[in-house]
């Protein structure tokens, strides 16, 4: 079985019918518009052999009045029978007395959009010549917004997302008399324009009809992307008006599927959405007024990734057709559902297929295939996303946005849940839960999913290849083993899981978390939200020893006071960095003194960091030490100085960071679980023992929750060169799914 997210297919649709009546006016007001023309229907003979149907056609939207979509069918009648109803004119007015009475009215048109209805919105705006307002969410790219802006309407980015962007619009329409909103999305009260919109789109639907009765065919099967949901409307009411009722397949992107989870769920639900390549089709609330209809008359709905979207644009563009990624979804759709083995499919040899291609090329980022499910694959696919820690070095890094953005991608694929979570501005954590049905343990691995620099790496610190090393075959990379190959191990353990078809009892859990290389903000962000399990795994690189202790620590930062003065003049100055050496020598005498635990072993310190001083010629007037110490003896210690040097000044020490202590003992059954899986699958129980390194767990322990700290086998961590053994990634893929099957069932 996969573990992605399931096609929705539902059997009672090929029964259902309904009427779809004619619009009056609606071909002639279309027709009118300058420089009309259908948009032509592609054949793609070789696609049809290659999945085992009759013909595929693609309805090429890529130029429609000029602009790069269908889109203006629907926001043109919307506007011209908003501005009618308005102003209080007939249906049949013609295009040049609407405009006029409009800028007698200063009418104002407004609305939200991800790009192609904004635009859309824009143009007929300008023809009318009245003003327009295009609201849309801050994940917007410039090259659309753009484009918007270019039609002449003024553009108001939303620090939110697209439903957020929605209400800015609906806000709007409250502030002035005469704004109206042209939005395509329906709600309690609003339903009028969004009806309109999905009544123009149907001018496509009949031109489809007109060429494959040209064509001497008959469609059986109708494939259209959806974002919320108006398109598939008229879609669907034209499909099964038909004589002979054809199929609906329904698209949408994995990570703003809220029709696909509507459908499921049997009543509209709204989704949380994350970045897309589909824009348009980036919309977590189904219309309310398309939504009965979609219920009862979509014959299967089916998500897919921005990577697919992607692959079926380049598809297209080899056969002539200029699709940008929404268009290109139907056929990645098309390709999915050909795969699928279900009775229910409507898809067989004699179908006639016609793929809706609703815009034409456009700038969008490539972005990485999210179905990778096997461990060395996610390994090399997440060290090829630059998530350099913002504030550990000196040298800048990327932060974890673009790696949040793929992690979430890909829990939707699978229709995992995820959480967001970006306490601090960009250093957002994703946690994806596989939930159980009740009743079970739950077990979380913790992942981060932070570098260090990739300054310090001698080749390409981004390239997760594939060599050998010492005979073994191995990832190469920075972060590979540190520990982007461990996390890829608890995802793949999660992916087996979901694609067993079994649902534990407990919850599955994994944190992927940020800055775990500096402060840790991820995990306490995800502790401070409430996230708790039973037990955790932090597979942090431990060359297959599981770590059941390690030390905490401390970082003290203490300020040495001297007198700043010309360095010829050692009367008035008092050297700052001097007496800091003072210092340095009673942490050397005092190290010999600590403290020796019986699993942890001695305590230990170093003076990390120096810092103090302005130029050569000069006393420095501060010299600062900053001390990863074990406990609180620095004060006492400056203290002795003090007495000892009348001289020696110093300001009350500093810590900047405390750490606490992880231990959990080693015959606790978490630890003794994770002894019995490994041997299970590796034939031989591994070593348990306290680590050398601070990690993420002692937090999670804290919290209260037994945490264990056990990774892949590899070299190089911080280093010029960084390598995972491909074998250790195999073997605790298969661990770690032993461990949720023994643990959480």
């Amino acid at each position: 079985m996969s573990s992605r997210r399931a096609i929705y297919f539902n059997p009672a649709a090929a029964n259902e019918n309904c009427v779809s009546p004619q619009i009056e006016g609606l071909t002639a007001f279309h027709q009118s518009f300058p420089n009309y023309a259908p948009t032509p229907l592609v054949q793609l003979p070789e696609l049809a052999v290659e999945l085992g149907v009759k013909t595929v056609l693609v309805k090429d939207e890529s130029n429609r009045f000029g602009l790069p979509s269908f889109k203006v069918l629907g926001a043109s009648w919307g506007c011209f029978r908003a501005i009618a109803a308005h102003l209080s004119l007939p249906a049949t007015v013609s295009l040049d007395e609407l405009s006029n009475r409009a800028k007698e009215a200063s009418i104002v048109l407004t609305t939200a959009s991800m790009g192609n209805h904004g635009r859309a919105v824009a143009f007929m705006a300008r023809l009318i010549g009245i003003e327009a307002r295009i609201f849309v969410p801050r994940s917007l790219n410039q090259w659309t917004r753009d484009l918007i802006a270019g039609e002449g309407a003024r553009l108001v980015v939303v620090q939110g997302d697209y439903d957020q962007a929605v209400q800015k619009a609906v806000d709007e329409t409250r502030v002035g008399q005469g704004v109206l909103l042209i939005q395509d999305t329906a709600f309690e009260g609003y339903e009028d324009v969004p009806t309109w919109i999905v009544e123009g789109y149907s001018t496509m639907m009949h031109e489809v009809q007109n060429d494959l009765a040209h064509l001497g065919l008959s469609g059986s099967v109708v494939i259209t992307p959806a974002g919320v949901g108006s398109l598939a409307h008229a879609v669907a009411k034209h499909c099964k008006s038909q004589s002979t009722p054809m199929s609906v397949v329904v698209v949408e992107p994995d990570t703003a599927a809220c029709i696909s989870s509507s459908l499921t769920a049997g009543k509209p639900v709204t989704v949380q959405t994350s970045s897309t390549i589909m824009d348009g089709m980036d919309c977590g609330t189904v219309s309310s007024t398309a939504w009965p209809d979609l219920q009862r008359l979509v014959d299967a709905c089916v998500t897919v990734s921005s990577y697919e979207s992607h692959c079926a644009v380049q598809y297209l563009t080899s056969k002539s057709v200029a699709a940008g990624p929404c268009g290109g979804a139907s056929l990645a759709a098309l390709r999915q559902l050909a795969k699928s083995k279900e009775a229910t499919s409507p898809l067989n040899k004699d179908s006639v297929v016609v793929l809706l291609s609703t815009e034409g090329a456009r700038e969008y980022p490539v972005l990485k295939d999210v179905s990778v499910d096997d461990v060395v694959g996610l390994t090399q696919t997440l060290t090829q996303i630059n998530s350099s820690n913002l504030t550990l070095s000196v040298t800048d890094g990327v932060g974890e946005t673009e790696i949040a953005n793929y992690l979430a991608a890909w829990f939707a694929h699978r229709g995992i849940e995820y959480h967001w979570i970006e306490k601090v501005a960009g250093r957002p954590s994703i946690v994806g839960v596989l939930r159980g049905s009740g009743g079970g343990k739950s077990l979380m691995f913790n992942g981060h999913t932070d570098t260090v620099s990739l300054s310090s790496y001698e080749a390409d610190p981004l390239s997760g290849s594939i060599g050998t090393k010492n005979g073994k075959e191995i990832v190469f990379g920075r972060g590979c083993l540190d520990m982007k190959g461990g996390l890829a191990a608890g995802l793949a353990a999660l992916a087996a899981t979901k694609a067993s078809g079994r649902v534990p009892r407990g919850d599955v859990i994994v944190a992927a978390v940020s800055d775990e290389e500096d402060a840790s903000q991820g995990t306490q962000d995800i502790i401070e939200a409430g996230w708790r399990a039973d037990a955790a795994v932090l597979p942090e690189p431990t060359q297959g020893v599981i770590f059941t202790a390690h030390k905490g620590f401390m970082w003290v930062e203490v300020d040495i006071l001297g007198v700043a003065a010309h360095g010829s003049d050692p009367a008035s100055g008092e050297d700052a960095i001097l007496y800091a050496g003072s210092f340095l020598q009673a942490l050397e005498k005092y190290q010999c003194q600590l403290p020796v635990d019986d699993l942890l072993g001695q305590a230990s310190l170093h003076c990390g960091l120096i810092r103090g001083g302005e130029e050569p010629s000069s006393y420095p007037d501060n010299g600062v030490p900053h001390c990863p110490s074990p406990n609180g003896r620095v004060h006492p210690m400056l203290k002795e100085i003090a007495q000892q040097k009348p001289r020696f000044k110093y300001a009350e020490p500093r810590i900047t960071m405390s750490r606490p202590t992880q231990k959990v003992a080693a015959d606790h059954p978490f630890v003794q679980k994770a002894i019995a899986c490994t041997s299970a699958v590796l034939g031989s129980n591994p070593a348990v023992k306290a680590g050398p390194f601070w990690t993420d767990a002692a937090l999670l322990g804290a919290a209260g929750i037994p945490s264990i700290v056990y990774g892949p086998v590899g070299e190089g961590l911080h280093a010029k060169e960084e390598w995972v053994e491909v074998e250790s990634l195999q073997q605790f893929e298969k661990v770690f799914t032993r461990l949720v099957h023994d643990f959480c069932y």
